[in-house]
Order: C-alpha cells, then structure tokens, then sequence
C-alpha cells in the first residue's frame, strides 16, 4: 500500500508528488491521456502540436524564477522569443517578463517532476470514502483502490463533488466559480514570416500563438493556438461539444480579422473546451491539510489563474505535511 494517492498530473499534483515521493511512496491518477493538466500539449504527429492550455510562464515570485531558471539550464524549458504583439487596450503589457515555455511542450515540467513517479492514466476517481484511518478510492475502472494519504489537487467545483463531507474548513463551501476557456487549433496555408502571438482587446477572441515561432518541430503549415475569452467561454462551455465547428468557425473568423493575417484555407482545425479553465478569485488560504484524516488538497485555484500560483500551492500544502 502506498504511503500517497495523488489525483491529478497537473503542476500541481506533479509538484506536492515529486516532493513527498523523497520520503513517502506515491502513486498518481489521472483521467486524461497524458501527463499535464491544463498545461497539456496536444500531439497530432511526431513533435507537431498545440499548447491547448497554458500558453507561457511568467515568473514572479524568486523561488519559482530559481526553480524555472534551473530547468532553463537543464533544457527541459526555454525562452519564447520572436514578436509578441499586445492589442488589449484594457490591460497594461508589462515588457519585462520573459515569455517561458518547454521545450518539447508546456507539459514537460510535469513531466520531469513525474518521471520517477508511479502514474496512472485515464483513470477518473468516482468516488472516495474514509474507514478505519485509510482512504478508498473507487475509480472507472470499477477498481477500489485503499491509501493511508489522499491528495487531490482537481477543480474546485470537482473537488467539492469529490470530497465535501471530508473536508473541515469554511473554503469547500464558497461560491467559488471557476471560469471556462474554449480552445481552438488550426492549420493554414505557410505564409510570410509571422508574429509570435497576439493578445486581443476583444469580447470572443483573448489570445493567439504560433506554435511555430517556439522553435520545436519542422511543420509544412503554420499551426496557431486560439484561445477565447472567460467571458464568451462561460456563456459556450456547455454546449461547445455539440457545437464545437460553430464556435470555432466564428473564433477562427475573429482570429483572421484582428491579426490582419491574410486568410486562408483551414487545412485542419481541433477544439477543446476547458469548462474549469481557472479562478481569478483567490481565497485566503494557500492549500488544505487534515493531519488527522489525512487529505490534502492543492492547486491554483487557491491562488490565482496563473500556472505558478499552481506550484505555490503545492509546495505550501507540502510544509504544512512536513510539520
């Protein structure tokens, strides 16, 4: 029996794993495919794909600068260079943060924390209960797996589905809602030598990136990563499934009109929605642990939308274990 059950293969989850598993055994589920959360990287051949989630990381705190830094070194990640251009005339470009993105994908910190690490996919946790001081986990597989430790590092709204009753603490019970995100990723004609990204000021369409422009892979065409805003998403999200060629359809018009790139014949185009994209609410706690039952729960959420508020979290919910 493990000493930790980790849900979730986002930073968070590779985070809190990576640091127990120096003392503890750990073994990690997820029900994606792959390792990453919502800094996935969705592969359509060889080295060729999208960043669907996080685009880039921005560094802010010194311990996560020190920490990227030491991966920047290592070549797990690199700098995002080329001309990044800023549109949105309601927030202000701040130009000294450097644009960090992996090398292979935004997914390979994940995955170098991960690699020693006993992970599971597309495994979705249905249900747990708490007997007799030990965890049970029961998961898609029908399978009931028992644990001395749980941490769980899924979506608020998931979370509080997953493990209300379990939880001591006023947080699970907050109106927290977490905004949607609708994905879309195309391929078009090669063109003339583009830009590295737009961020619009635009109620559909908030971002555009040119995977091409982070030097990772030889491509035929140019791939571009579209992502739309909080706001339109949260009014989409439910039924972007049935009706994913019309959102992406009017996002891939948009995206055309406000780069002024000559349009051009769609050679392919994928959506994904991400209903529990992020919370730009951050409540006044960093992470949870009951020493007692021995549940923990991290991730951005308890922090804020950014990817690095993810690994605080963590690494906090790590302290307040280790004490």
């Amino acid at each position: 029996m493990s000493d930790f059950c980790i849900i979730g293969s986002g930073i968070s989850g590779a985070t809190i794993a990576n640091l127990l598993s120096k003392k503890n055994s750990v073994v990690l589920f997820d029900k994606a495919r792959g390792i990453g959360g919502r800094a996935a990287f969705k592969r359509v051949k060889d080295k060729i794909g999208f960043d669907h989630g996080t685009q880039y990381f921005s560094p802010k705190t010194k311990e996560f600068k020190r920490f990227t830094n030491a991966l920047i070194k290592k070549r797990i990640l690199k700098i995002w260079g080329g001309k990044h251009i800023f549109l949105n005339s309601k927030k202000k470009e701040n130009k000294k943060h450097i644009k960090v993105i992996g090398k292979n994908g935004n997914n390979d910190i994940s995955k170098h924390l991960l690699k020693k690490i006993s992970c599971n996919f597309q495994t979705e946790l249905k249900k747990i209960y708490y007997k007799n001081k030990f965890w049970y986990l029961e998961f898609n597989d029908g399978k009931i797996r028992s644990f001395k430790s749980i941490i769980l590092t899924c979506p608020f709204p998931q979370l509080k589905k997953l493990a209300k009753k379990f939880i001591d603490n006023s947080f699970i019970n907050k109106p927290l809602k977490m905004d949607a995100n609708i994905t879309t990723m195309i391929a078009i004609k090669k063109g003339k030598r583009s830009n590295s990204s737009y961020f619009f000021d635009d109620e559909i369409l908030g971002w555009a990136g040119n995977e091409n422009s982070k030097k990772r892979f030889r491509s035929r065409y140019d791939l571009w990563t579209l992502q739309s805003t909080f706001k339109w998403a949260n009014k989409k999200i439910n039924q972007n499934k049935k009706y994913k060629k019309e959102n992406s359809k009017i996002m891939i018009e948009k995206f055309f009109k406000l780069s002024n790139i000559s349009k051009s014949k769609i050679i392919y185009s994928l959506n994904h929605g991400w209903k529990y994209s992020s919370n730009s609410k951050p409540l006044r706690m960093k992470s949870y642990w009951d020493p007692l039952k021995k549940i923990g729960v991290c991730g951005d959420w308890f922090i804020g939308p950014r990817l690095e508020s993810g690994w605080i979290s963590a690494r906090d919910l790590f302290k307040k274990i280790s004490k």
